[in-house]
Formats: C-alpha cells, sequence, structure tokens
C-alpha cells in the first residue's frame, strides 16, 4: 500500500495547509461526481479521503509517523516480521532486530510462550480467549471506519421550499431517493443521508445534501414572509376590485380596498414559507398602480380634474 504522504503527493514534513490544499485539489479531480463511469478513480478519491483523514488528525499523523498504524488507520504488529521462505514459515525479531527462535511443541507453542513473553508482564494478559484487542504495547486498537462521506448539491425552487415539497435526488451510484426538506429551509441547510456514502471497512458512509433555494423571478423570501409586488389599474384602485393573485401554492383572489395607493400593503395568511416550528408564514402584497402610456381618455380626465391635497407635506416640501 502506497504511503499515505505519496498518496496525497506531499513530503512527509508537510504542514497541515499543505495537506489540506493537496487534498482540495485531488479530491476535486477525483469526486464521484465528475468520474461516474471510472471505478478506479472512485477508489483513489476514497485511499485520498482516508490518507487526509488521517494526517489532518494530530494523534493519528503521530501514531503514523511512529510506525504504530498502517494506511488503513489499524494497529501494527509490535514488532516487523516478513516471509522467511520456503517451510520455515514467518521470522519474528525483537527490538533490535534479534530473530526469536522457537523450539517445543512446534510453532503454534513457540508463539505461544513468545507471546506470554512479550505480553505476560501486562497484567497476566495476553491475546486469547477473553482478551481485549491491543495495539502496539497492550493499547486498545483503533476501532474499523466507516467509509468517506459524499458530498452533494441539490437545487430546490423557492415554491418548493416554501411549501416543503418532497424532491428527488440521484446519487453517484444512479440510485434515487426521494428526500424531504426540513422546515425552516434555506440556502446552505445540508441533510444527511445514512449509509449512502462510500464503503468502507464498518459500513458505507454518509451522503451530505446542502440545499439552494433557487430565486424566483417575482417572489422574494423575507424571513418566513414571502412578498410580491402586485400591479393593479388605476379603476382597481381607486374604486376597488377582486383580482387573481399568483402564490406559491397557486393562485387566489384578492380584495383590493376602494381609494387604494400605489404602496398599500396587503396579507395573504399562511401563504409563505414553513417555519422551523411548522407554522406558515405571510405573503405580503405591495400594491403597485400601472398607468398606461398613453391613452386620451385617462388624459382627458386628468387635465379636467386636480387633488388639492399636499402629498408630500410629510416629506417637508
Amino acid at each position: 500500500m502506497a504511503d499515505l504522504y505519496s498518496t496525497l503527493g506531499v513530503a512527509r514534513g508537510a504542514n497541515e495547509a499543505d495537506i489540506k490544499k493537496a487534498y482540495r485539489k485531488l479530491a476535486k479531480e477525483l469526486h464521484p461526481d465528475k468520474n461516474k463511469d471510472n471505478p478506479k478513480a472512485t477508489e483513489r478519491f476514497s485511499k485520498v479521503t482516508q490518507a487526509y483523514d488521517i494526517l489532518t488528525d494530530k494523534d493519528k499523523r503521530a501514531q503514523y509517523d511512529r510506525g504504530e498504524i498502517d494506511e488503513d488507520g489499524n494497529p501494527r504488529m509490535p514488532f516487523g516480521f516478513g516471509g522467511r521462505g520456503g517451510a520455515g514459515g514467518p521470522e519474528f525479531r525483537g527490538p533490535n532486530g534479534e530473530p526469536f527462535e522457537f523450539s517445543g511443541g512446534g510453532e503454534a507453542g513457540g508463539l505461544s510462550d513468545l507471546f506470554e513473553g512479550l505480553f505476560g508482564g501486562l497484567g497476566g494478559r495476553r491475546p486469547g480467549a477473553g482478551a481485549e484487542p491491543f495495539s502496539g504495547f497492550g493499547r486498545r486498537s483503533a476501532p474499523p471506519q466507516k467509509g468517506p462521506d459524499v458530498a452533494y448539491r441539490l437545487e430546490v425552487p423557492l415554491e418548493d421550499a416554501a411549501k416543503l415539497a418532497g424532491q428527488r435526488v440521484t446519487l453517484s451510484s444512479g440510485k434515487t431517493l426521494d428526500i424531504k426538506l426540513p422546515a425552516g429551509v434555506e440556502d446552505g441547510a445540508r441533510i444527511r443521508l445514512a449509509g449512502q456514502g462510500q464503503a468502507g471497512p464498518a459500513g458505507h458512509g454518509d451522503a451530505i445534501v446542502t440545499i439552494t433555494v433557487k430565486p424566483h423571478r417575482f417572489f422574494r423570501r423575507e424571513g418566513d414572509n414571502i412578498r410580491l409586488d402586485l400591479p393593479v389599474t388605476l379603476d382597481e384602485a381607486v374604486v376597488g376590485a377582486k383580482v387573481r393573485v399568483p402564490t406559491v401554492d397557486g393562485p387566489v383572489m384578492l380584495s383590493v380596498p376602494r381609494g387604494s395607493s400605489s404602496g398599500k400593503v396587503l396579507r395573504l395568511k399562511g401563504k409563505g414559507f414553513t417555519a422551523k416550528s411548522g407554522q406558515r408564514g405571510d405573503q405580503l402584497v405591495t400594491l403597485m398602480i400601472d398607468l398606461p402610456a398613453d391613452d386620451a381618455g385617462l388624459a382627458g380626465f386628468a387635465e379636467g380634474w386636480r387633488d388639492s391635497r399636499n402629498v408630500r407635506a410629510g416629506l417637508g416640501v
């Protein structure tokens, strides 16, 4: 197995910033989303992520540099061993490299005596029935790790985010899942799909879905409320009217009060975003009187009529 430093393409003495920079570059290049038809890239992405996880953990990196754990984060044997070749079996060496000789009771008995001598001083415990897992000199071995998480980004229409409409996500494996949006969802919200990440010794990691709420062409979000500028004609504003208004739940009828001015705000209850409490906000409708550019009848009416009020008095002019 490749050395963790060479897996990331950094020197053994690299600092954390260099390790993170190297990881970001490789993760972007090897991410499963970009290599759906390249299983080797996905496998390398998993190894790169595992190397990054160990080398950015100060304790694990120190253990790795001391040779106490391997590239998978598993404990190494306390003393090196390698194949002797032939029928001699494995060759065990002591702390100073001296070979251990086994005699009596066959190789199995020799191994038993070896571990008795090596670990007998640790409270009389040694590997075997009833013994705890050990790493090095009696330390508990690290538990197997799950596979790396996989990140996804999901764009959600504003109307769907407001009413928490179900969404569908396609994973890098090709699997399709239906997910529920959380109450109070907003840009940057994250949804964790357990067991939908990469495979690992202790099972699959998770899929992390980050939500982006797409802007709408006329709805605007304001907290848990939705704002809308609604054009109305002069006669609708002057004499009042019932008009159709779009909402995230579909069109509804709205009563425009007689004598309404541009800027007047009307409220549609329960037509906004779903708050974390589960209650819906409101839709705030701002009336905007829309006048025709060239209308002889309206121009003739206005020329014969004057409003004597000082509508700008509140501005000090």
